[in-house]
């Protein structure tokens, strides 16, 4: 019975890392319009996100209300009206959402926007960046998305995506900030 669910999560876990990557599941790296049968928002979503820019050992980067780290995807066409991230892709990467036209953010430089979301409401953009929080951080200030399959950043207060690959102790690594409930 154990080797029957290991084999069944090993391959649930294939396919969801196959629908985030380049020629995945969903696409070749372009954009793809989202339809009236897109998965609904994420349960949790913020209806008013909060962005702070937070000091991790990546850098300066930008957390959502959470505590949780922002993420930037490659295959999505930065400005675009479209998510690349779409079904089993957008599980495993909620997007930063938002029901206002002005998102509240903190220590940010780059430009705040919004775009319509998959399933509904409003995405929050930085500099033309679409942004995301990763499943697989399960606590505030964690960076393992970064890099995730060479195609998914972090992002500094500018909305340029950094590149630099996490060191091991830096995928739980807590971030400071100056507002309370942000770090370890």
């Amino acid at each position: 019975m154990r080797r029957k669910f290991l084999l069944g999560a090993t391959a649930a876990g294939v396919l969801t890392l196959a629908a985030c990557g380049n020629g995945g599941l969903y696409g070749s790296g372009s954009a793809q319009s989202s339809s009236s049968s897109a998965a609904p928002a994420p349960a949790g979503a913020a209806s008013a996100a909060a962005l702070t820019a937070s000091n991790s050992s990546l850098g300066t980067l930008v957390i959502d209300a959470k505590g949780r780290t922002v993420y930037a995807f490659d295959d999505d066409t930065v400005g675009s009206a479209t998510s690349a991230c779409t079904g089993g892709c957008a599980g495993l990467w909620p997007a930063v959402t938002t029901t206002s036209s002005s998102p509240t953010v903190t220590g940010l430089t780059g430009a705040i926007g919004t775009a319509p979301a998959p399933g509904g409401g409003q995405q929050i953009t930085l500099d033309g960046h679409r942004l995301y929080t990763y499943a697989g951080d399960s606590g505030s200030g964690q960076v393992k998305g970064q890099g995730f399959m060479n195609i998914w950043w972090v992002v500094s207060p500018a909305g340029q995506e950094v590149r630099q690959a996490a060191s091991s102790g830096s995928s739980s690594a807590a971030m400071s900030s100056s507002s309370p409930g942000y770090g370890y």
